[in-house]
């Protein structure tokens, strides 16, 4: 009998595909990949992990296991020694509940709240059109509005003072405009500089105390001093980042220039306010400054620290932008030459979108670095959160609270720049800078 041999060495049929290995996939496959992939990596693993134990084994009670209500540090401790036995280890966090409003208004006065509050909302509403693409380009209206309206609110008085500053900008426009047809554009720019200044101190007064007198609008005003806290730090922070880029990007400029005095100008400014440290120019500000006014002159102090801050953080912003500046090939510049483009078509339209994009980091590390320093203006005696940790612990009943305060403190000031930073990164990704 014959056998027949049907055994056969080509597969018929495809095999399914199998999963990987559980040690390569997952969360255990990072860890592999990225903590344990060599004897080396293992050893800092093992001692990062038990450094991040520690802290945290030590610092979780202490912020988890405090008190939030107490109105002393004696009776926070006595509570804490209490529940827990102990009255050391653990956070007092009353004092937070009780001078919060305080950390985050100064002496602004409390049934006014709603002024910077309104204010706050108004700032998230002007700057998500020009942070984000796709939104009703009606909302740049109120990005618009915004300088002037934010300041009415927060200080107070007549109204018609915001409607007259921004009256300044209408006529150097206008002015700008029709002698840059007429003439050529750096005469008009510098006549509209000149028409906005002549109307800012000739001509608004008088007009807004006019208008006043006609239609009275007016709300509380609030002096200088009483404001304080966070919205202090914001205050300074939002105008020295929104005014410092502009005039950041004009000094770069001006220090490339081929017109001598401009340059040296540029040059001059620039290097003198780097060579200063904030404090002094702070110290300016406060003290020094009012010597070289007219007797009698009343210049608000955060106004001066405004200007000093603005000026201060310009010179660094005009050297960041400068190096955006010099990293450009030469040939962008001569694309711009061959297109037809003066000088200020190429820059707009050409130079400076990738100057600034290529300085992305840069500009938003100096926004940080500003936000940062306005913390300094507590040496100078105005009350910004640093000011106001020094306050509460002046006073008897929180006498001793050290940690709580500036713990507090430190974490809000993580999360604007923490926040900052991250939309730098978003932005980055989005131009794809580096490309």
């Amino acid at each position: 009998m014959t056998m027949i041999n049907d055994q056969s060495y080509v597969r018929t049929e495809m095999l399914g595909e199998k999963s990987p290995p559980v040690s390569n996939v997952g969360i255990i496959g990072w860890m592999k990949n990225n903590l344990f992939s060599s004897p080396l990596n293992i050893v800092l693993s093992l001692l990062s992990i038990f450094a991040i134990y520690s802290v945290l084994a030590a610092l979780l009670p202490w912020v988890f296991g405090g008190v939030w209500y107490a109105s002393s540090l004696t009776e926070c401790r006595a509570i804490l020694f209490e529940i827990h036995g102990e009255a050391t280890k653990r956070a007092c966090w009353g004092v937070i509940r009780e001078r919060f409003w305080q950390l985050m208004y100064g002496f602004y006065p409390s049934d006014l709240y709603w002024r910077p509050n309104l204010a706050l909302v108004w700032l998230f509403a002007a700057i998500a059109p020009v942070l984000f693409n796709g939104l009703p380009k009606k909302m740049l209206l109120v990005s618009v509005a915004f300088p002037f309206v934010a300041p009415w609110l927060i200080w107070g008085g007549s109204f018609w003072v915001p409607v007259m500053a921004f009256m300044g900008f209408v006529v150097g426009f206008l002015v700008h405009r029709i002698t840059s047809k007429t003439i050529s554009s750096l005469v008009g720019i510098i006549l509209g500089v000149l028409a906005a200044l002549l109307w800012w101190l000739l001509l608004s007064g008088p007009i807004a105390e006019m208008m006043e007198s006609i239609v009275p609008l007016e709300i509380t005003k609030v002096g200088s001093r009483q404001i304080g806290g966070f919205m202090l730090a914001i205050l300074l922070g939002i105008t020295g980042i929104t005014l410092s880029f502009p005039i950041g990007i004009v000094l770069a400029l001006g220090r490339l220039s081929n017109l001598v005095i401009v340059k040296a100008l540029c040059v001059g400014f620039i290097e003198f306010i780097r060579g200063v440290p904030l404090i002094t120019l702070l110290f300016v500000a406060s003290v020094l400054l009012n010597y070289f006014l007219p007797k009698g002159t009343q210049f608000d102090i955060i106004l001066r620290v405004m200007i000093m801050i603005t000026f201060f953080a310009a010179a660094y912003m005009a050297e960041v932008i400068r190096g955006g500046l010099a990293a450009l090939p030469k040939g962008q510049y001569e694309a711009a030459d061959a297109l037809g483009l003066d000088y200020w078509q190429a820059q707009r339209l050409i130079i400076l979108p990738q100057a600034l994009k290529i300085s992305i980091p840069g500009i938003v590390s100096n926004f940080i670095g500003l936000f940062k320093d306005t913390t300094l203006v507590s040496i100078i005696a105005l009350s910004d959160p640093l000011g106001w940790v020094k306050l509460i612990q002046g006073n008897a009943e929180w006498n001793g609270v050290i940690w709580e305060l500036y713990g507090f403190v430190a974490f809000v000031f993580f999360l604007f720049c923490f926040g900052m930073s991250r939309y730098s990164m978003y932005l980055e990704r989005k131009l794809q800078t580096g490309h």
